[in-house]
């Protein structure tokens, strides 16, 4: 059936058509319906999907910024789509859109779930993300309760009858959508094959997003797992030719700071890790307040890096 369609010239339709633009290809149409861009093309830009500044300004009593469980650490930090950003944008709406599973990897801080989370906002709102909370070494019943709860069911009654809960899981995933699990790392193999099973049902439309420090080497662990994963995706540290202009789109306190003091840090301290420069930047914003027209020096940044500790 499939040869017989293929030579019958039928494609799957996975993007709306668009009125006044030319017919691209299917994987063209693809990105182009999840508002997708090529990775690398261009400059880094401030995310403003919404209309809306990314992090609002704290309220009173409001102790901590985040965008989508991830701390930025300063008032008026904004996600900055990098190119490193755009490329898990492409890779995510790929799995996406295939209905396949797809892994997100990298190094600690460099912004694996801020890439990730920026993906899953860009996607169409027709389709429905489900966050499930991995827990600390969790055994079956607490993934089982996860799940059910990401996905909207009754954990409560469900999380101890395995079977019943199986079948509601199953049922669940047969809706397109995107089940996403961070710090996957957490996850035994028996685990990770459990999720293996619930993909292997008969009717599964559901894409599984897996993502975390370390999880490749986790999911290796798990065989049968691992050769079904279409997608796998490293994220980089930031683009050393752009870090000074994506500083300063990720906050105000950098612009007009001269790259090579920009440089210095990067090679000393962070290494172009995304967390560490979030740290820095948290340090130098409240050291620039300390009077008038402070302005943010090497003295500055060095002053900032020192609060870091040995271990940044």
């Amino acid at each position: 059936m499939v040869l017989r369609d293929l030579r019958a010239g039928r494609v799957l339709e996975v993007a709306r058509p668009s009125r006044n633009r030319v017919e691209a290809s299917r994987y063209e149409r693809v990105l182009a319906d999840l508002k997708l861009q090529r990775a690398g093309e261009g400059l880094p830009v401030v995310d403003a999907v919404s209309g809306v500044p990314a992090v609002a300004e704290p309220d009173e009593g409001n102790t901590g910024l985040s965008r989508g469980g991830v701390r930025l650490f300063v008032p008026g930090a904004r996600v900055v789509s990098t190119a490193g950003v755009a490329a898990v944008v492409e890779a995510v709406g790929h799995t996406v859109a295939a209905r396949g599973i797809g892994c997100v990897f990298g190094e600690p801080g460099v912004g694996e779930t801020v890439a990730v989370q920026q993906s899953l906002h860009l996607l169409p709102d027709r389709v429905p993300v489900w966050r499930a909370v991995v827990g600390v070494k969790p055994g079956l019943p607490q993934m089982r309760a996860s799940l059910l709860d990401a996905l909207g069911l009754a954990a409560g009654s469900l999380s101890h009858r395995a079977q019943s809960a199986d079948r509601a899981l199953g049922e669940a995933l047969r809706r397109p959508g995107v089940l996403f699990l961070d710090d996957v790392q957490r996850l035994s193999p028996p685990l990770l094959d459990y999720l293996r099973l619930l993909w292997d049902e008969p009717g599964t439309a559901a894409a599984l997003l897996l993502c975390g420090a370390g999880v490749e080497r986790v999911i290796a662990r798990a065989p049968a797992l691992r050769s079904r994963v279409l997608t796998w995706h490293q994220v980089p540290g930031l683009d050393q030719e752009w870090l000074a202009e994506t500083l300063a789109m990720f906050h105000d306190v950098w612009e007009g700071v001269e790259s090579a003091d920009v440089g210095w840090a990067d090679a000393t301290v962070a290494r172009g890790n995304f967390r560490t420069w979030a740290k820095i930047t948290s340090h130098v914003y409240v050291l620039s307040k300390r009077g008038r027209d402070v302005r943010v020096d090497r003295a500055l940044i060095e002053q900032a890096c020192a609060r870091l500790g040995p271990y940044p």
